[in-house]
């Protein structure tokens, strides 16, 4: 997807936000992309959905797997559109688990997706857990790539939109020393 586009739909859905945020790694950022706006409007979700699918149209793929939560919508877009299965897995005493009677079969190919990538730490998890039973990783997809290089899989990485803003360490955080008030935008407690 050609970036200026990608950017119009996060404003547009209000989705890319500009403040004093607290990522899930603790770390701060001026700016935060909270996905679960974009999802609430399905027209505008599904061009980043359409964008991911048409990419892997060709690809020998069985199942479309995220972390949850903010993947699970990724999830279901990207394998609706390509006519795949959809599942997530999610945390169980704070371990990626397959729950809900969800299962994957040995030499089960795989696409990992997730909303926003920004370490990769998630994802990861669930990419070790998939291939602990036997799935067979065949690439990665986000609709928004924050990682600045930090994620780097060995197998593809695709992704809609690159942003990389500045992320600061707390002690080091220029909006924390002009006391703007910080928000924890995101769907999990702080580390």
């Amino acid at each position: 997807m050609e970036r200026e586009k990608a950017i119009r739909l996060l404003k547009e859905s209000e989705a890319l936000l500009e403040g004093h945020f607290i990522l899930t790694s603790g770390n701060h950022s001026q700016f935060y992309v909270q996905c679960a706006l974009l999802m609430s409007y399905p027209e505008i979700a599904k061009e980043f959905f359409y964008d991911i699918a048409n990419h892997f149209i060709d690809y020998d793929i069985d199942t479309i797997v995220a972390p949850a939560i903010g993947g699970i919508v990724v999830s279901y877009g990207v394998a609706e559109a390509l006519g795949k299965r959809s599942i997530f897995l999610e945390r169980e005493k704070g371990i990626f688990t397959l729950r809900r009677g969800f299962n994957v079969s040995k030499g089960e190919r795989v696409l990992l997706v997730e909303d926003v990538i920004t370490t990769g730490g998630s994802i990861t998890e669930v990419a070790n857990v998939l291939r602990n039973l036997g799935a067979e990783i065949v690439a990665f997809a986000s609709i928004v790539n924050r990682s600045s290089g930090r994620f780097t899989p060995e197998e593809e990485y695709y992704y809609s939109v690159e942003m990389d803003f500045p992320i600061y360490k707390p002690d080091e955080c220029p909006l924390c020393k002009k006391n703007i008030p910080l928000v924890k935008p995101g769907s999990r407690g702080l580390k």
